[in-house]
């Protein structure tokens, strides 16, 4: 099993990767619009500053600092994601196991 060291330093910056499920698709960049709205309405509830952001059809690549008193980026991770997620059109396949988890395929 992969030992995860997770830096929770209020205010800190932050460097992360995030990859789609399906490494094919394109959804990131194909779905730009979505994308930008998913970041900017969860940054009006829980704020903080994209100090550098590409965003490759497949993954992204991100530099984050969160405000002075804050450490909880995984949150907003979270619903990045769900509001992305739930923005895109479905009719991706979706394994046995994710629609188990009610998860979808992306």
């Amino acid at each position: 099993m992969t030992g995860y060291r997770r830096n929770t330093v209020p205010g800190g910056s932050f460097f992360f990767t995030v990859n789609l499920a399906e490494r094919r698709l394109s959804l990131l960049t194909d779905h730009i619009d979505l994308l930008r709205g998913a970041f900017r309405d969860i940054r009006k509830r829980h704020p903080f500053t994209i100090d550098a952001i590409v965003v490759l059809p497949d993954h992204l690549h991100a530099v984050w600092t969160l405000p002075e008193d804050d450490r909880d980026y995984a949150t907003r991770w979270r619903l990045i994601k769900s509001a992305f997620s739930r923005a895109l059109p479905s009719g991706e396949r979706i394994s046995e196991s994710r629609a188990g988890k009610g998860e979808r395929g992306i």
